[in-house]
């Protein structure tokens, strides 16, 4: 994880590259839990049985519950100190480009793509690549954006 040491230092690396974090499972409980909190109960995440014959051979993560993830890899990828807070501002370009199936591996790599200095504050956005261990293409990419408070 890179530490940055206040305001100053996070705008100057505008462009710097970071990661990657550690791996993290994707169980079915984790998929299931994700189905409660959201009521999102379609078989092809929460049926195991009925997804084996389906297109991708087993259940499937929800692509909203990757994107949930975001904030835990971006706590192992970087951290500001010396801020009073970091505010999430929102995300733009997400998009899903491959499935994550029950059972795998996700990480994520970052890049601070943009700094806009604020008063008293700095904007990021950072792109996100959530990548699945063993897959060429990544789970999802998205650009996360952050408001850190002096």
């Amino acid at each position: 994880m890179k530490t940055f040491k206040g305001l100053d230092e996070f705008a100057a690396a505008e462009g710097s590259a970071l990661g990657p974090t550690e791996w993290l499972e994707i169980t079915q409980d984790r998929v299931n839990l994700f189905a409660d909190a959201t009521e999102d109960h379609q078989w092809i995440h929460v049926d195991p049985q009925k997804a084996a014959d389906g297109p991708f051979g087993g259940t499937i993560a929800h692509g909203l519950l990757t994107l949930s993830l975001l904030p835990h890899f971006s706590h192992q990828l970087y951290t500001v100190d010396n801020i009073a807070m970091a505010i999430n501002y929102g995300y733009n370009k997400v998009r899903f480009i491959n499935p994550v199936k029950v059972g795998s591996r996700l990480r994520a790599r970052g890049e601070i793509s943009k700094v806009d200095r604020l008063d008293g504050a700095v904007q990021a956005t950072t792109t996100i690549t959530v990548e699945i261990d063993g897959v060429d293409k990544p789970a999802a990419v998205a650009e996360s954006i952050v408001r850190f408070i002096g």
